[in-house]
């Protein structure tokens, strides 16, 4: 189990703190809210040169020299990116230019009302998990020998579902928006142990964390009411397991920036620190068994592949 020092309370600043990210780039996606912006502020205060990927250029732009006035860091530039249009992800692949040393996968969307993708997709899966793992492999040659790190914000959320290789799209069960949130989010951890295997050779390491509770615009979708109810289900409270955005960011910056995860991935990490496995019954804390399995993680890189190969051949 990997221990940093760090904790709950630590902020991304905080880890900034103790990097050097002089002469790297990086993107990170969902950048221009929540804690994209914490963690573009925190990358850019330890010298990265930073893209932020985002649906709203303005408001990505403004997020953009906000952050170059507040950490002196000029570098901040921003690019559009529509995780939810897989044209959109392709184009910012191809127009990446040169070397790319940290990618955080940051962007999402939670609990939505039953949508689809134009390819028919359901819209947290295609989001989360497709989205993602197109840009990620778009973007392989300008990670690979560059020692890059792909970091996946995933969710406790992950522990509501596993993946359902059966019927990803909800075309034939009934929707249930939070299990689709959680399978997606699952999805995002089993990425990286797939990766991890596939890619030790090529430099590139993924690992996936739980930012925390935080009040974002990631909740857009739930009423008030809705929202009380998924904290009092998962524990958390005012005083308790709830992070502020800058908290949230911390376990990115961990996972980003930490020499002790040199040439490791497929791990999954809360509070600063490895999770350990979760408690029968959790909907908090810890990871799930099925979340860090290879042989799902394998199928699902490989159904992965057919679906957007047959996407293209269509």
């Amino acid at each position: 189990m990997i221990k940093t020092g760090y904790g709950f309370g630590t902020t991304a600043l905080e880890v900034a703190a103790a990097a050097d990210l002089a002469g790297r780039r990086a993107i990170v996606t969902g950048g221009a809210s929540g804690i994209g912006v914490e963690t573009v502020r925190a990358l850019a205060a330890a010298g990265a040169e930073v893209t932020i990927a985002a649906r709203d250029v303005d408001a990505g732009q403004r997020v953009a020299t906000s952050l170059a006035l507040s950490t002196g860091n000029r570098h901040i530039t921003v690019a559009r990116l529509d995780l939810s249009e897989q044209e959109s992800v392709k184009a910012f692949a191809r127009n990446w230019d040169g070397p790319l040393h940290l990618l955080v996968n940051n962007a999402g969307v939670m609990a939505t009302p039953q949508s689809r993708t134009r390819e028919g997709w359901e819209l947290q899966f295609a989001t989360n998990h497709f989205g993602h793992f197109t840009l990620t492999l778009g973007l392989f040659n300008s990670m690979r020998a560059e020692g890059a790190r792909v970091v996946n914000v995933s969710s406790s959320a992950h522990l509501m579902s596993d993946v359902h290789f059966d019927d990803l799209h909800y075309t034939r069960r009934e929707y249930d928006r939070w299990q689709a949130y959680g399978q997606s989010k699952t999805a995002n951890i089993l990425f990286g142990v797939e990766a991890g295997r596939r890619w030790a050779s090529e430099g590139i390491t993924m690992n996936a964390l739980m930012p925390g509770s935080i009040a974002t615009n990631l909740q857009r979708h739930l009423t008030r009411e809705e929202l009380q109810e998924r904290l009092r289900r998962s524990g958390a409270t005012a005083t308790r397991r709830v992070k502020t955005p800058e908290q949230g960011a911390a376990t990115t910056l961990v996972v980003a920036t930490t020499p002790l995860l040199a040439g490791i991935s497929g791990r999954y990490f809360e509070d600063c620190a490895e999770a350990a496995p979760a408690e029968a019954g959790s909907h908090l804390r810890g990871v799930a068994p099925y979340a860090q399995d290879p042989e799902a993680a394998a199928h699902l890189w490989k159904v992965s592949e057919e679906i957007l190969w047959s996407l293209r051949a269509a």
